[in-house]
């Protein structure tokens, strides 16, 4: 998912801004040593991902909660199954409330809405892959929404492979002038990956020796035909208005790759709740 460290400072965040300097309300009414139970629950259908975070949100307020989960990340819920009983003091559990939901209707609308764009593809080889379209902090919990929504990812940052862009094109002169000075000073082991906007570009990315061609923003037929020019010379990657919809038709084009951003900059929040059942 992420590193411990790195999921801890964002919990620790999320858990800053939403408590400031006290959850006034509960220290007010609830007794410190008073205990009970809490039932969290899908309110509509969904793909459950983001439980352990949900479980170190509380465990950062008290170690000593309990927790007993109805299913993983990754099974899905119909409206009313309970998700996970939670037992343990009140106070860190309705202090606690809403930052662990936030988490679980998030990352679960992601898993979701990557489960229903994978229905919409056809049984083929083509690979869904997310894009670096996240909420800032969040890239690596939303990316492991995709994986546990059945999807892959694409990079997970700048660091992690070249993928030269319409502005370093106009920057380095062309397409072949980017590929050549990419392929002298990058190492061996990373694929070199371009994106076109035009079958006569992938034809030249094709010839000057992509290993990766992203088709940006074609339609079916304007794809089919840079696929035919690229002639199985590199990889086809296509991008860019990319809906459910189309889904179908794309991957039927002759691309390996359809990369989506929707998958989580459009992903909705799915309706969790928390209701505290038993009370001491």
């Amino acid at each position: 998912m992420t590193s411990q460290h790195a999921l801890n400072r964002l919990i620790d965040l999320a858990l800053e801004e939403d408590i400031g300097t006290g959850d006034i309300t509960t220290e007010t009414l609830i007794p410190e040593d008073a205990e009970g139970e809490a039932v969290i629950k899908a309110k509509e259908y969904l793909v459950l991902a983001g439980l352990p975070v949900a479980r170190d949100v509380f465990r950062r307020l008290d170690p000593a909660i309990h927790f007993q989960e109805a299913g993983t990340d990754g099974d899905t819920f119909e409206p009313g199954d309970g998700i996970m009983k939670i037992q343990g003091r009140l106070q860190p559990l309705l202090t606690g409330e809403r930052t662990a939901l936030n988490f679980l209707q998030r990352l679960s609308g992601i898993a979701t809405h990557v489960r229903r764009y994978l229905d919409s593809l056809p049984d083929t080889a083509v690979r869904l892959v997310d894009t670096r379209k996240t909420t800032p902090g969040w890239r690596a919990l939303e990316k492991y929404a995709v994986r546990i929504g059945g999807a892959a990812n694409h990079r997970m940052s700048l660091s992690d492979g070249i993928l030269i862009k319409d502005n370093h094109v106009a920057i380095c002169g062309g397409i072949r002038p980017a590929l050549e000075k990419a392929r002298r000073r990058a190492p061996h082991t990373l694929k070199l990956e371009v994106e076109v906007g035009t079958p006569a570009e992938a034809q030249e990315a094709a010839d000057a020796g992509a290993d990766i061609i992203m088709l940006d923003n074609m339609g079916p037929d304007t794809i089919r035909e840079a696929v035919r020019l690229i002639d199985g010379r590199a990889l086809v990657e296509v991008s860019g208005g990319i809906t459910r919809d189309n889904l179908a038709a794309l991957a039927a084009s002759g691309v390996d790759i359809v990369s989506v951003g929707a998958l989580t900059h459009s992903a909705v929040a799915v309706d969790i709740s928390m209701a505290i059942t038993n009370a001491s």
